[in-house]
């Protein structure tokens, strides 16, 4: 009976991963690793965060431990810290940004006050495509980081445009406290679609990133471009829902959402909580699959994301937003001080290996060891997130709510 009962898991796991993999599309080496986001890279975020937040930028190692079942990290955080000489620096048991990291973070802080204007055009943007020309705090802060708002952005943006916005709360709860839109600005309505047309001087028109090869999936796109744009700024209660038309409209909402992202990719789950607001079809997936030419979807880590073909050559953006330059250099410090302490364990094995008279492997071989053991060392500090797939880990709760956590948190952007 045991036999038949496993036996009938498998199959049940089985289907659960088959209907899983209907989800996403046929896998792109390039989009796959632009969708890649670095376990390590979010976790030092996190942990610069916290440590601009404490007085004099400085935290106790042992507080910064006590944070560390948050980060979702195990193990000594003076163990993680000492990897990454390059961004933090250890001193009487306390810990603070070196000044080459401050000096990044001076550079984005110097970036979001420049930026200011911009993200109140987006917020307005953002608002403009929602129903009620509102949006809830609370679900604003689910796509902040998205979008590269900073985190004071109510504090800092919403009272300086008067004209444009105000914070409503008519039942006075915390959940309810929403920001609302006052003034349609026309300029502002405009799609990326739509400006692309006008520099163009064409009809506004999506564009196919496909192989030509995909014969089938062209025909279908040129079926689906044979119908009138519809700009996602316009009015949509007159139009029926299923139609051709709502379906061109609600291609071109989810386009513009992308084109306003820092990455231009979204967390489809995360987009799905705004189906009300912009007024999406409740099986979002389904939209997005039947048009490969323009989104690629995935469903790597076991989270589905969407990412928008066009911004892409290959796995890298086309065009960089001037937040995502400085994000990558902190990735790009951050590699240095890693690769510095891997050197630096290396000859820490070496000296020990001739000490006790253990033969030294050759060039060659002992690449290979230290690549098996970077990889070893990086699956332990990524605690499992690693995405391999298997059923065991697909069907953890904590392992799935760790992929969330890591991939499209608040504070992994």
């Amino acid at each position: 009976m045991g036999v038949v009962e496993g036996r009938g898991l498998e199959m049940r796991q089985w289907l659960f991963l088959r209907r899983f993999s209907l989800w996403s599309m046929k896998k792109e080496p390039d989009l796959e690793s632009a969708l890649s986001r670095n376990r390590r890279w979010i976790v030092n975020n996190q942990i610069k965060n916290i440590i601009l937040r404490y007085p004099n930028n400085e935290i106790p190692i042992h507080t910064l431990q006590n944070k560390f079942k948050t980060l979702d990290l195990q193990g000594k955080a003076l163990n993680w810290l000492s990897k990454y000489p390059c961004c933090f620096q250890i001193h009487d048991n306390r810990c603070r940004l070196t000044k080459r990291m401050m000096n990044l973070v001076a550079e984005e802080q110097s970036l979001l006050d420049s930026l200011e204007p911009l993200f109140a055009r987006i917020l307005a943007k953002l608002l403009m495509l929602s129903l009620t020309k509102r949006l809830t705090v609370l679900k604003i802060n689910e796509f902040k980081r998205s979008f590269g708002f900073p985190d004071d952005y109510i504090l800092r943006i919403v009272p300086k445009y008067p004209n444009l916005f105000r914070i409503v709360n008519e039942s006075g709860r915390r959940s309810s406290m929403a920001v609302e839109l006052l003034h349609w600005d026309p300029d502002l309505a405009v799609s990326t679609i739509e400006a692309s047309a006008k520099k163009l001087g064409t009809p506004p028109r999506f564009s196919c990133s496909l192989p030509s090869s995909w014969v089938k999936s062209w025909e279908r796109f040129h079926e689906f471009e044979s119908i009138p744009y519809f700009s996602p700024y316009s009015e949509s209660r007159g139009l029926v829902e299923g139609s051709k038309e709502m379906e061109k409209r609600n291609v071109g909402l989810v386009h513009e959402l992308l084109s306003l992202t820092l990455w231009k990719k979204f967390s489809i789950v995360k987009l799905g909580h705004f189906r009300r607001e912009f007024v999406l079809p409740d099986k979002l997936n389904v939209l997005l699959l039947k048009h490969p030419g323009i989104f690629y979807v995935s469903n790597k880590y076991q989270i589905y994301t969407v990412l928008l073909r066009e911004a892409y050559v290959g796995s890298q953006l086309v065009d960089k937003d001037p937040l995502v330059i400085v994000k990558d250099k902190f990735g790009e410090l951050m590699q240095e001080g890693l690769h510095e302490y891997n050197q630096r364990r290396c000859q820490l094995n070496v000296e020990k290996r001739r000490k006790k008279g253990v033969p030294l492997v050759s060039v060659d071989d002992g690449a290979r060891g230290r690549r098996r053991s970077r990889q070893v060392v990086d699956d332990d500090d990524d605690g499992g997130g690693g995405g391999d797939g298997k059923v065991g880990r697909l069907f953890d709760p904590e392992e799935r709510k760790r992929f969330y956590r890591v991939l499209f948190d608040d504070d992994a952007s």
